[in-house]
Order: C-alpha cells, then structure tokens, then sequence
C-alpha cells in the first residue's frame, strides 16, 4: 500500500524519476546472488558491451556505478582533474548551478559562463576563452546536456567539433558514464581524492574479468539488462523518433493552452523534458500540489515541468495534458478543456508510424 493512499496507481509524469516498464521491474524482481560466480561476471561483460551502443561508441569504456547522477558528476571531475585546475563550467539552469557548487567544493578553479535560463551554453564566449588560453589553462570544459529545470538541450556535437576537440569535455548526464581515451589517459595523472569512485580499481578488475571493485546491485544489474533489451528491440533510432514526436506534441499543447515554453529557441528544444512558465498570478507550486491531492498526478516543481520519459507512449502523455489541464482550470487559468489535448492528438494521430512487429 501506498505510505500515503491514493485510489488506482499514481501517475508519474515528473522529469525523473520516471516511470519503469514491467518488464524492467520483474527483472529486478529477484534474489540476490553470489557475484563471485561465473554468472555475473558474463551477465557484466555484455552489459559493458551493449551500453557502448547506447552512447554509439566503439572506442570509450564505460563505468556501471550504482549512484544517482550527482554521483556520476562526482565521478567524472574527480577522475580527471586535480585541485586547482581551471575549468569553464555553463551555468544555464538549476541542475548546471548544482554541478558547479559541486566543481567549487571540490576546489576546482571554476569558471562559470552564465546564461539567462532558458537558453543554452553561449558558444562565442567559449570561443573567446578558449582563443584567449594561449598558455592552455583550461584544463575542462563541463556542460549540462539536458538541463532539467528549462527543457533546454545543448547540442554537444557541436561544440565538440568546432570548439573544444582540443580540450577535456565533460557532459552531465544522469545514468551513466562512458570514458574516451582522452579521459582515461587524465586519470592517471589527476590528483583529486577518490575511493567508490575511482575508474582505475574498476579498470583493474575488468583486467582480471571479474568486473566489480566490490559487491554490485544484482538487481539493478538484471533491470538494465531488461531496460537495454527492450531499447534494442524498438530499435535505439526508434526510441529517439518517438521521444521527438512526444516532444513536439507537448509544445502544441503547451502553445494551445496559450502558455510560454520556458526554452526560448527551437533549437534548444528537449525531447526529454517540456518546462512551462505559468503566468505571475498562478502559483506553480499550487499546480504541483493540487495534481498530486486531487488527481494522483505527480508533475515537476518550480517551473511546471512536463516529462516525455524514455517509457512514455502517446495514449500516456495524452492523460497526463488532461490531467494538466484540470488542474489548469483549477487554480484559475483560463484554459480551454480539452484544447492541449486536441493539438496533441492531431499531431501524434498524422505522425505515429505502425508498431514495426504488428504490422
């Protein structure tokens, strides 16, 4: 039972955590096992093996470690660098602010390039920076990839190519990490404190094909090879086709509802995550709490955030604009019921392909 009861289940339409398919889930389901057997150490290497897929390389080693993403942060600043090194960090949004308190604790010599919320990392200024390093003091260059609080999206490709190739490039995920070579090779050198950390005790047990520096979560372990099956399955390409469509369907709704994307160019736009900016007389905290009493909804705080998860479809996201909209019209916005929801329909009706196996 629910510690707080709610009648049906609750739907969880916040930018993380998110939603977990069944399959995932009854993967998890299960005992735990002695990680010294032969079984775990083969169920690790094909793990190790297929998340290079998911980050479409052949070249970069990844690193499985049970943390949240914060830990992940953690872990790459400290593998690479030591105290003291200069890095250029962009403040373009909450989770961008914490990454960089995090950079300064760790006594990094920080950076920041701040940009109004809502956009992204502003690249003339890097270019600047890195022209004006003759003495190449920039030792990294750290960036939020998907910052969660303004639905902004930087392209990374981007600034790899044109402008920091020369330099370590450190994004922000929040599920894993993959290392290039470039990295691994700074890892020998850098002086920053770490233990659960360290890429180089899991490097030496993967030498010896036992693959974990101590006891691993066989549970998690189970559910990521559920999750990268199933990605597999629908096809990675696939997966990031429907992630576009839920994308755009929400700004139609959010723009039916005569509502403001917090991103301000398209070319920001996420896939993952839509943050709306509700007008100064609605509180949006108000929207958050009243979801969650009324409707056993559950949306981001702060800015109102609609998610378009990695297991969302199209008939979820419609229930989750209809449940939105309710709230809308219950503390005072003047919405049209229903009207998000028909934007988003007639769009996703005219671009959801046939399901590939059902055909």
């Amino acid at each position: 039972m629910d510690y707080v009861y709610g009648p049906g289940r609750n739907h969880l339409f916040v930018p993380g955590p998110v939603n977990i398919p069944e399959q995932v889930i009854r993967a998890m389901n299960r005992n735990n096992e002695d990680y010294r057997s032969p079984a775990v150490p083969a169920l690790t290497k094909t793990l190790l093996e297929d998340v290079k897929k998911i980050f479409k390389t052949t070249s970069g080693t990844p690193f499985l470690i049970p943390t949240t993403g914060t830990g992940a942060w953690e872990s790459a600043l400290t593998n690479t660098l030591s105290p003291g090194d200069r890095i250029v960090s962009f403040l373009i949004g909450q989770f961008s602010l914490l990454w960089i308190d995090q950079q300064q604790r760790l006594k990094f010599n920080v950076d920041v390039v701040e940009s109004e919320w809502g956009q992204g990392a502003n690249l003339e200024i890097l270019a600047s920076k890195i022209a004006e390093d003759r003495e190449h003091t920039i030792k990294a260059i750290c960036i939020v990839h998907n910052e969660t609080a303004t639905g902004v999206t930087n392209n990374l490709s981007t600034m790899w190519l044109s402008l920091v190739h020369r330099k370590l490039f450190l994004f922000q995920l929040e599920s894993g990490s993959c290392a290039s070579a470039k990295a691994l090779k700074a890892s020998k050198t850098a002086k920053s404190v770490r233990v659960f950390f360290d890429w180089n005790d899991y490097l030496k047990f993967y030498k010896l094909g036992t693959y974990w520096p101590y006891t691993p979560s066989i549970q998690l372990l189970y559910g990521l090879r559920a999750a990268l099956d199933l990605i597999f399955e629908e096809g990675l390409d696939n997966v990031i086709a429907r992630h576009a469509r839920l994308g755009q369907a929400t700004r139609l709704a959010v723009q039916a509802w005569g509502l403001k994307n917090c991103t301000q160019k398209e070319e920001w736009y996420s896939d993952t995550v839509t943050a709306v900016v509700v007008p100064p007389n609605i509180d949006s905290s108000e929207i958050v709490r009243r979801a969650w009493k009324r409707y056993n909804l559950s949306l981001g705080w702060g800015l109102t955030r609609l998610p378009e998860s990695l297991t969302l479809l199209q008939l979820q996201l419609l229930g989750c604009l209809a449940g939105v909209e309710m709230v809308l019209k219950d503390v005072g916005y003047p919405v049209k019921l229903g009207s998000g929801v028909a934007a988003a329909s007639a769009y996703l009706q005219n671009s959801t392909p046939f399901i590939p196996s059902r055909i």
